[in-house]
């Protein structure tokens, strides 16, 4: 889709305007035009999802446009292909996952794993078997309620997997992703993705590329790419620009990612940068323990970035014990 952003109008702004209000971000903007007060609401909507508060309306802010306007309950829920997404898919993920039904990220797409926990959710309370979450699932669910401590199983699976993990990157299968908002910021990067492959690779790591020098995938596509060679680490990384750098790993208002937060710490500190939750595709969409590295390479950045990592591995066992 085409990028929108302060100074265009049409139908579409209209659109946007029309959602941001249904979600409590007003504008005094006349309809179908973007001005201050459109721009103003984007990017307060953009912070409470955990994006780039950018002000542009591009595919990830329309995507979490879309998917924040459902709660749930407001529809019914069912595996299909392509997958059901939004903050209501993600609320039943979080639901199911702290009663103990199924260890799925809580990532907003209700794919095999939700659908798998929901059956044996149903199964367990004796409702009709059908992997719906209907009124009657959604009124079951409400109706139960868990210890705030309680932690759900996907953040059991995780710490129980950073307590496992070896003292080395040796053979630790780390996807690298020279990722940017077009094709001249992500050539830009893909020196820094070949120097970083070439560095875990003398440690004894499996680096694995997101793409070629001459693709130019989309972050789905790179997220589902990670997910299929079996990606133990995603780093994807981009400039600067005029974007706020960091190092950021995945966290929405449903979900946090341990193993990703301590990862970001171990990189931040070798390359002084802050580190803050987001839930930028390439992060809410990749299973593993994934960050998005936002900066202008500079000497001694790659080496940074390794010795991060390489402390990530040799704490975190330790660290989670």
């Amino acid at each position: 889709m085409r990028l929108y952003s302060k100074g265009d109008s049409g139908e579409p702004i209209r659109d946007i305007q029309g959602r941001l209000s249904a979600l409590g971000f007003d504008s005094d903007d006349p309809a179908g035009e973007f001005g201050p007060g459109t721009e103003h609401a984007v990017k307060e909507f953009q912070k409470t999802q955990g994006l780039d508060s950018d002000a542009l309306v591009g595919q990830e802010t329309w995507r979490a446009l879309y998917e924040a306007g459902y709660d749930l309950g407001d529809r019914v829920l069912f595996y299909r292909r392509p997958l059901m997404r939004g903050d209501d898919v993600a609320d039943l993920q979080r639901r199911l996952n702290e009663l103990g039904f199924g260890a799925e990220k809580v990532d907003g797409m209700f794919g095999p794993l939700g659908h798998a926990a929901l059956i044996d959710f149903q199964s367990n309370r004796g409702i009709v078997e059908d992997g719906i979450a209907g009124p009657t699932v959604v009124k079951e669910l409400k109706g139960l309620t868990r210890v705030a401590s309680v932690a759900g199983r996907e953040r059991v699976k995780e710490l129980e997997w950073l307590r496992t993990l070896p003292t080395t990157v040796v053979g630790a299968r780390i996807y690298l992703d020279p990722a940017g908002y077009n094709k001249g910021a992500q050539d830009a990067v893909w020196s820094v993705a070949v120097d970083l492959a070439a560095n875990f690779q003398k440690l004894g790591g499996s680096p694995l590329l997101s793409r070629s020098i001459d693709t130019y995938p989309t972050a789905h596509t790179r997220a589902a790419r990670a997910n299929r060679l079996g990606a133990q680490l995603a780093l994807s990384f981009q400039l600067a620009g005029t974007q706020e750098a960091g190092v950021f790993f995945f966290a929405s208002p449903y979900s946090r990612s341990e193993a990703g937060a301590f990862l970001a710490e171990s990189v931040g500190k070798r390359i002084g940068l802050q580190q803050a939750g987001r839930a930028s595709t390439i992060l809410k969409e990749t299973r593993a323990a994934a960050l998005l590295i936002v900066a202008d390479p500079r000497p001694g950045t790659v080496e940074g970035i390794v010795g991060g990592v390489c402390d990530f591995f040799a704490t975190a066992a330790q660290q989670f014990t």
